[in-house]
């Protein structure tokens, strides 16, 4: 009996062995099939990304200025504020150019008369019409000398005392129009009125009084202080650009630096320099309040790039370029830098195609397409 039992149990398993075998291989099969394809499906992903970035094909026509920046407030080169050196009537004159009287912001010529302060009294005290006569006699007295000389009537001390006599009455001729002259205000130099205080005309006023200020400033002056760093990196008659973000928005004025201080302040460890603004066109105003980018270095038909496209690893500077639908590094090696450029002095040439854009989750030989 045990017997007969042990028979049909070995033969349900052999049989259900042989039906259950094909089902396994089959599992197997399919098990295998989807490990294959998870570990080989990124791989495949990951080469045929393109990522999308912008080039600049590269030319070396740019030009690029290493510039120190300071700042400072201009002023002008000729300024005088005149003043009554006797009191008078004040007599505001005519400008010739406007046929109207002098007013703010008139253009003057050197020497011409802009206010007379009138006073006869005094004019009469100077004399200047006697003197002018007596310069005129002594002359006439010096001549008739030298001709009685000559016939032996006169002798040498009495022309030489014609010639003192003849000095003296030019000595105080001179004297009497200086003290005329007192009663004018006169421009020194070419230039533009910025300052002139009204009075009423033919009202005496006193003297020490202020009149007119006169301004040129074609040219301006900036006083400016440099750290002793800068020591030997900045020049006398170095060129410099001049910004306002007022009047010059989108301007650059040139400059120079004229004049550097040997001497450096131990407290504020800095050195004293001036430079000059030309102005021809008065488009800075003295007292403004300028910027001043000082050019220590520059360089024509050369390459230059964006900074932002410039990376770092392990002290090693590098950029992507486009090759062959790759993106492929390139150390290169700078020379002069601005606020947002470097030069490239090796490492990229005329017509690369420097990636700009997309750059920054690149790899080497990462596949790119190039945006148009």
């Amino acid at each position: 009996m045990y017997n007969i039992r042990y028979s049909i149990i070995k033969t349900i398993c052999k049989d259900g062995f042989q039906l259950l075998k094909p089902v396994c291989i089959t599992l197997c099969a399919l098990c295998l099939f989807y490990l294959t394809a998870c570990t080989n499906q990124p791989q495949s992903v990951a080469t045929d990304i393109e990522t999308p970035v912008s080039v600049r094909e590269l030319k070396p026509t740019s030009s690029i200025s290493q510039l120190y920046p300071t700042s400072g407030t201009a002023i002008s080169l000729f300024s005088v504020d005149l003043n009554s050196e006797m009191s008078g009537l004040y007599k505001l004159q005519t400008n010739p150019r406007t046929g109207k009287p002098f007013k703010l912001n008139d253009a003057v010529k050197k020497g011409e008369l802009i206010i007379r302060l009138e006073d006869k009294e005094y004019e009469n005290n100077i004399q200047i019409e006697s003197r002018t006569l007596q310069l005129e006699i002594n002359e006439q007295e010096q001549v008739k000398q030298k001709e009685l000389l000559s016939l032996g009537g006169s002798t040498e001390t009495q022309i030489r005392n014609t010639e003192v006599q003849i000095i003296n009455a030019r000595y105080a001729l001179a004297n009497a129009n200086l003290s005329l002259e007192k009663m004018n205000v006169i421009a020194p130099f070419d230039g533009v009125i910025v300052a002139l205080p009204h009075y009423t005309p033919d009202v005496k006023v006193a003297s020490n009084q202020p009149m007119v200020s006169i301004m040129n400033y074609s040219n301006l002056l900036v006083d400016v202080n440099f750290p002793e760093s800068t020591i030997g990196y900045i020049q006398v008659n170095q060129p410099v650009f001049i910004t306002h973000s007022i009047s010059l928005p989108f301007d650059t004025l040139q400059g120079v630096i004229s004049e550097l201080s040997p001497a450096v302040s131990s407290e504020t460890r800095t050195y004293k320099g001036k430079i000059l603004i030309s102005n021809s066109e008065l488009k800075l105003r003295p007292g403004m309040f300028v910027k001043a980018d000082v050019v220590l270095d520059h360089a024509d038909d050369v390459i230059v790039i964006p900074k932002n496209v410039l990376l770092n690893q392990r002290n090693r500077k590098f950029v992507y370029v486009v090759e062959r639908n790759l993106a492929v590094t390139r150390t290169i090696l700078t020379g002069i830098e601005d606020e947002d450029n470097v030069e490239v002095i090796d490492g990229l040439y005329e017509n690369d195609n420097l990636i700009i854009r997309g750059f920054e989750t690149l790899r080497e030989n990462s596949r790119v397409k190039v945006l148009r």
